[in-house]
């Protein structure tokens, strides 16, 4: 019998846990009989009662086991971290990722199942509608066009990171000493046997999301530091025309001013380096976004480090990567 991991990342979902493992469990008992399956919960420190009530549900239940971190490791990190454990609680064959909102819709996991069994390393759900705010919808769909236009891989649109993730993929990510992952850019890198699966965003059931401008700009900028080499590039052609473009205009100025003693020279010279100024600062900006990316990945840290762990063997693997 074939045994599949639900994984599920935490921050302060007290709301939406408990009745998050019934519809689970639910799910499988009514649609996937076959498969054996159990949840693994990895917390991202949560400040409510998240991992109070993951403990509480976890006595009564061995097919629920969690992973409690030191402390908040951020968005990508602690997941990333989770799907690596794939031979915890005796293995499994794949691994789903969702999120504990309910945003990922529970009747997902029989059709990434059904699609995997017919050999896929992954099956990724793609968001082709949201019942998200219309408004946040519009900056998202605006920024994948724009990391699959400029990105050196092929990206793949509206692909959150939820999906079915089989063990010979995974193996493959414990390969990549990342300490900084960005998971949806390494299935478009890594993953050679890809299926899509369209499906409707749902509405978060309760609680309040963590994400945040700061959580949304730092997923922007990691995707386009990891996978872009244009900007850089961009901005050394773009500040060597400028740079000519300044110097001509100097040069021409000079020239006006002698015939033309009137003319309001420093006005325009004035507004041209303005601009050429506040241009370079945005795209110093970035190049500082590069050399931030580059510094975390040369310190090497561990992806997270673990707290607790709940209901595993005591041969299970326990690595801080």
């Amino acid at each position: 019998m074939k045994r599949i991991r639900i994984l599920i990342p935490t921050f302060n979902e007290e709301k939406n846990v408990e009745d998050l493992v019934k519809a689970i469990t639910h799910h499988f008992e009514n649609e996937l009989p076959q498969y054996d399956y159990f949840i693994h919960f990895i917390d991202n420190n949560s400040s409510d009662n998240t991992q109070q009530i993951i403990k509480q549900m976890a006595k009564s239940n061995k097919k629920i086991k969690a992973i409690f971190n030191y402390k908040n490791f951020g968005q990508f990190n602690s997941p990333f971290y989770g799907l690596l454990q794939n031979n915890i609680g005796g293995g499994s064959d794949c691994t789903i990722i969702m999120c504990a909102d309910f945003q990922d819709p529970i009747e997902m996991i029989k059709k990434f199942v059904l699609k995997w069994e017919e050999g896929y390393q992954v099956v990724a759900g793609i968001k082709t509608k949201s019942k998200e705010n219309k408004l946040m919808r519009f900056f998202r769909t605006i920024y994948y066009k724009f990391i699959k236009k400029i990105s050196s891989i092929k990206q793949i649109e509206h692909f959150t990171g939820f999906a079915l993730y089989d063990n010979s993929f995974i193996e493959i990510l414990k390969k990549i000493d990342d300490p900084t992952p960005f998971l949806r850019g390494m299935v478009a890198e890594f993953c050679g046997n890809l299926a899509t699966i369209e499906y409707t965003q749902q509405k978060r059931k309760a609680g309040k999301s963590s994400n945040n401008f700061k959580t949304l700009y730092d997923a922007a900028m990691l995707s386009i530091t990891t996978y872009t080499k244009r900007i850089p590039r961009i901005a050394t052609i773009f500040g060597a025309i400028l740079s000519g473009l300044s110097f001509v205009s100097i040069i021409v100025l000079s020239i006006l001013k002698i015939f033309y003693p009137n003319i309001h020279s420093m006005y325009i010279l004035f507004a041209s380096l303005t601009l050429f100024t506040f241009i370079n600062l945005f795209f110093i900006g970035m190049l500082g976004e590069y050399i931030i990316n580059m510094n975390v990945r040369q310190l090497h840290r561990p992806l997270v480090i673990e707290k607790e762990r709940i209901n595993f063997e005591e041969n299970d693997d326990k690595k801080n990567l």
